[in-house]
C-alpha cells in the first residue's frame, strides 16, 4: 500500500524469508560458522538456539546453500514425531531403500528395521567418501525418547569419525531439555553450541538501512537513522520484531501523509504491533551458550582441547564474533606473532577454576591481589572495577584486554583467564598454568560470557552526563584534548555540548555506542589511548615479556 508513496519497488519489511533481503550480522555469521565447522568436525551434535525471530531459519538456509558437494543433507522441519515416524522420515530424506516388511505390524521390522537400514546406508555412503548431515529445525519439540534415539544413531562410527552429523536448531528451551539428567549422554556429544542473540543497536540500524536499500530507497530514508535507538529498544533487536514494527510504522507514515516515520508514529506502531506485552525490556537469555569465537579452518577437531571443570560455579551476568570458515566473512584480526600451540598429545586437559579463583588470577595481571570472597566488590579499593560482558571473542577483540571466560564441558561450567590471543590461537591460564588452544577449539567450549577489569580514574561516576562537573569531567576533557592534540580545557568546566560532541566523535571512531555518555567502555578506551598502563589481550609478543599494543 505504501510502496508507491515512498517510491519503493517492494515492501522492505515482509516477514517472508526472501533471500534478496538477507542480512548477516556478525553473530549470524558466527552462528553459520559453527554449523559449517560441525560438518567437518567428525560427527556428533551441533546445537544452535535462539529466541523466536532471531534469525535461526536465515542461518539455516545459508548453511544449506554452503554445504560441500560431498555432503548429503536431510532436513526435518516438523519434529513432533514418534521414534518410528522420525526414523521413517530420516529414511525418506536420505532416500534409504527399506526392505519389505515381513509380517511386522509396523515398518520394515519396526524400529530395528529402520535403524538397520539407516546404518547400512551410512556405511555405504562413508565408503563412497560422502558425509551425512541431519538438520532438525524446531528441535525443542522433540520428545526425550526421540532425542535418545538420535543419540543412538550417532553410535555408528569408524576409528576416525562418526558417520552421522546431527544439527539441532531450536528455541532456548532446547537447552533446558538437554540439561536434564536423562539426556546427559547426548549433552556430552554436543561438540559445538551457539546461542543466537538479538542484534545490537548499531546492527539494528544497519539492518533497517539494508532492507530499505534493497527495496529501492532513493534519496532520503523514510525511516531516519536517528530512530535506531528507539527501534532497538522497542524490538529488543529481534529481526522479526523489527520487520513487524517498521512495516506498521511505514503504513502509519503513509496514512498521516508524512514523508518519514517520526518517533510518535513509531511508538504508535509499537502499541499496535506489540499490544499486550508486559514490558519493552530485552528478554534475558537465561543460559547463553557459545556466543563468541573464531572457527579457524574447516577441519578443526573438537578433540584438540578437552576441559574438565573442577567445580561448577554460577554463571556471571550475561552479555559478541567473527567467523573463520572460507565461505564466511572473517573479522580482521590484528597482526601479531602466533604463539607456539601445544600439540594435543602433549597438553594435559586444563582443570578449570571457580569464578572467584579466576578473578583473583586476573587481578594479578593488573598487579593487584583481589580480596577473597567477593573479588569484584573489593576491586574499587584497589583502583579497579569489574566489567561483565557477553559476546565472546569479537567483543574481547574490541576491548583488547585479558578477561575470565566461562567455559562449558557438557553440562558443567568452569572459568579460565584468557590472557592473550591472535588470529589463530588463544592462551588460557588456570591457577598459573597456561595452555594455548586453537580458536576453533575455544569456540566449542566458550560460553560467550566474560569479566574483565579496568583502572578507574579519580572520582569516577558510572556515567557522566551533560551539565556534570568534577574531577572525572576534567579527566575526560583532558583525555579528549590529548587525543585530538588540542589545548586542555580549564578545570571545573561543565560537561557541555562541545565536549559531548567530541566524546561522540571519539566513540564513533572507536566502535563504541556514540551516545555522548561516558560509561565503562568509553573509560577503558580513553585509558588505552591515553597511555594508562594496563595489560592487553592482543599482544604482539609472548606474555612473559613486556609487549607493545597490538591493536591499532
Amino acid at each position: 500500500m505504501y510502496n508507491n508513496y515512498f517510491q519503493l519497488r517492494q515492501a522492505p519489511f515482509s516477514i517472508a524469508p526472501d533471500p534478496r533481503y538477507l542480512f548477516m550480522s556478525e553473530r549470524h555469521r558466527e552462528a553459520l560458522a559453527h554449523l559449517l565447522y560441525g560438518i567437518g568436525s567428525g560427527g556428533g551434535f551441533v546445537l544452535l538456539t535462539g529466541e523466536i525471530g532471531a534469525g535461526k531459519t536465515t542461518v539455516c538456509r545459508c548453511f544449506i546453500e554452503q554445504i560441500p558437494d560431498n555432503c548429503r543433507l536431510a532436513y526435518i522441519f516438523n519434529p513432533k514425531l514418534t521414534v518410528e515416524e522420525l526414523l521413517l522420515t530420516i529414511c525418506d530424506e536420505f532416500r534409504v531403500t527399506l526392505p519389505q516388511a515381513s509380517g511386522a505390524a509396523t515398518g520394515p521390522g519396526g524400529v530395528k528395521g529402520y535403524v538397520d537400514a539407516i546404518n547400512a546406508y551410512l556405511l555405504e555412503s562413508h565408503a563412497q567418501g560422502s558425509n551425512n548431515v541431519l538438520v532438525i529445525d524446531e528441535a525443542q519439540n522433540l520428545s526425550p525418547q526421540v532425542l535418545e534415539q538420535l543419540r543412538l544413531l550417532t553410535n555408528l562410527e569408524t576409528s576416525e569419525r562418526k558417520l552421522l552429523q546431527i544439527i539441532l536448531i531450536g528455541q532456548p528451551e532446547l537447552r533446558t531439555m538437554l540439561a536434564q539428567p536423562e539426556l546427559e549422554q547426548l549433552a556430552q556429544r554436543v561438540i559445538a553450541r551457539y546461542h543466537l542473540g538479538p542484534l545490537s543497536e548499531s546492527e539494528t540500524g544497519a539492518y533497517v538501512a539494508h532492507r530499505l536499500a534493497v527495496s529501492g530507497t532513493q534519496a532520503g530514508s523514510p525511516i531516519p537513522a536517528s530512530l535506531t535507538p528507539l527501534i532497538h529498544r522497542l524490538t529488543h533487536g529481534v529481526p522479526r520484531r523489527i520487520n513487524l514494527l517498521c512495516d506498521r510504522a511505514l503504513l502509519g507514515a503513509y496514512v498521516e501523509n508524512s514523508r518519514e516515520v517520526t518517533p510518535k508514529i513509531l511508538r504508535r506502531a509499537a502499541q499496535e504491533v506489540f499490544a499486550g506485552e508486559a514490558s519493552p525490556a530485552r528478554a534475558p537469555l537465561r543460559w547463553p551458550l557459545v556466543a563468541g569465537g573464531v572457527l579457524a579452518g574447516a577441519a578443526i577437531s573438537a578433540a584438540a582441547w578437552q576441559v574438565v571443570p573442577r567445580a561448577s560455579a554460577p554463571a556471571p551476568v550475561p552479555v559478541r564474533q567473527p567467523a573463520a570458515l572460507a565461505r564466511v566473512k572473517a573479522v580482521p584480526a590484528p597482526v601479531s606473532a602466533a604463539p607456539v600451540a601445544v600439540p594435543p598429545a602433549q597438553a594435559r586437559p586444563l582443570v578449570l577454576a571457580t569464578q572467584e579463583e579466576a578473578l583473583r588470577e586476573l587481578g594479578s595481571l593488573w598487579g593487584q591481589q583481589l580480596p577473597a570472597g567477593e573479588p569484584c566488590q573489593g576491586a574499587p579499593r584497589l583502583g579497579l572495577r569489574c566489567y561483565q560482558g557477553k559476546g565472546g571473542v569479537y567483543e574481547l577483540r574490541l576491548l583488547d584486554r585479558p578477561a575470565i571466560v566461562a567455559l562449558h564441558d557438557g553440562q558443567k561450567l568452569g572459568y579460565a583467564v584468557l590472557s592473550r590471543m591472535d588470529g589463530e590461537s588463544a592462551t588460557l591460564s588456570v591457577n598459573g598454568r597456561r595452555q594455548t588452544v586453537s580458536l576453533g577449539a575455544l569456540a566449542t567450549r566458550f560460553d560467550g560470557e566474560f569479566t574483565t577489569l579496568w583502572k578507574v580514574p579519580r572520582a569516577f561516576r558510572d556515567e557522566v552526563r551533560p551539565g556534570d562537573t568534577g574531577p572525572d569531567v576534567d579527566w575526560i576533557a583532558g583525555r579528549l584534548a590529548g587525543i585530538n592534540k588540542s589545548a586542555a580545557p580549564p578545570a571545573s568546566q561543565a560537561f557541555d555540548a562541545p565536549t559531548r560532541r567530541l566524546l561522540r566523535e571519539f566513540q564513533a571512531g572507536q566502535n563504541l555506542k556514540a551516545d555522548g555518555v561516558a560509561g565503562p567502555r568509553t573509560y577503558m578506551r580513553l585509558n588505552q589511548l591515553g597511555g594508562v598502563e594496563e595489560p592487553r589481550l592482543l599482544a604482539a609478543a609472548p606474555a612473559a615479556t613486556p609487549t607493545a599494543n597490538g591493536k591499532q
